[in-house]
């Protein structure tokens, strides 16, 4: 029962407002993508790597990989993130039993995180890793008026990765291509198929970067784990 990673790294990242993808900005000397392909590409519970990745990035990955010396299968992107993991999914191998679903742009998410993960996944078949929301949320409706105030302790905020029994996800983007189904993330589209979905508890230093103030805390993350 092998494990497949889908990395997706296909996005533009233009709230990060520069002309590249964030993906190769620095991060301690090193491009962000760099941090997390290194952490799937060497963990020992993982058999398969697939990196989705834009046209306009796809020349410099493979560049890059050659330097690195990792092997894994390049894919390209589509037009929406759904599509960019379903032609993952599509690249993985048939011999992976389990597959977990990762955003390039969290490189904080541990090493141990990952194999809790692995853990149970193959024993619920659809889990998230998500942490539990800190401040009080509102739901606002499009004139301004609040509208209303979930129980906090019901809501959590989604990480990645996610994972899942590989022919269970490939059913649900399969079933939401042909429904023009959307979701914000792939369990969204496991659960709309009736699915149970677990979570487990990841870290509040699994952040996504995603503007420079990310970077500025990314680079405290890494020396606190540096113990500097």
């Amino acid at each position: 029962m092998s494990t497949g990673v889908v990395i997706v790294a296909a996005g533009s990242g233009k709230r990060m407002g520069g002309q590249r993808n964030k993906l190769w900005l620095p991060l301690a000397g090193e491009p962000i993508l760099a941090h997390t392909v290194r952490l799937f590409a060497t963990h020992r519970d993982v058999d398969h790597i697939v990196l989705v990745v834009s046209e306009q990035d796809h020349a410099d990955v493979r560049e890059w990989l050659r330097k690195e010396a990792i092997q894994l299968t390049v894919v390209l992107g589509g037009a929406e993130r759904q599509d960019s993991v379903r032609n993952g999914l599509g690249a993985l191998s048939e011999n992976c039993t389990y597959v977990l679903v990762h955003d390039a742009a969290r490189p904080f998410v541990t090493r141990e995180q990952i194999s809790d993960m692995i853990k149970q996944v193959k024993q619920d078949q659809a889990t998230i890793m998500a942490v539990p929301v800190k401040d009080t949320i509102k739901v606002v409706g499009v004139t301004g008026i609040v509208e209303a105030t979930p129980a906090r302790e019901s809501l959590w905020a989604v990480q990645t990765p996610q994972a899942f029994r590989m022919s269970l996800l490939r059913e649900a983007h399969e079933a939401a291509q042909r429904a023009g189904k959307v979701g914000t993330d792939d369990a969204m589209l496991v659960e709309w198929l009736g699915h149970s979905v677990t979570v487990v508890q990841g870290s509040y230093e699994n952040i996504k970067i995603t503007t420079p103030d990310d970077l500025w805390f990314g680079e405290e993350i890494l020396r606190k784990r540096k113990g500097e």
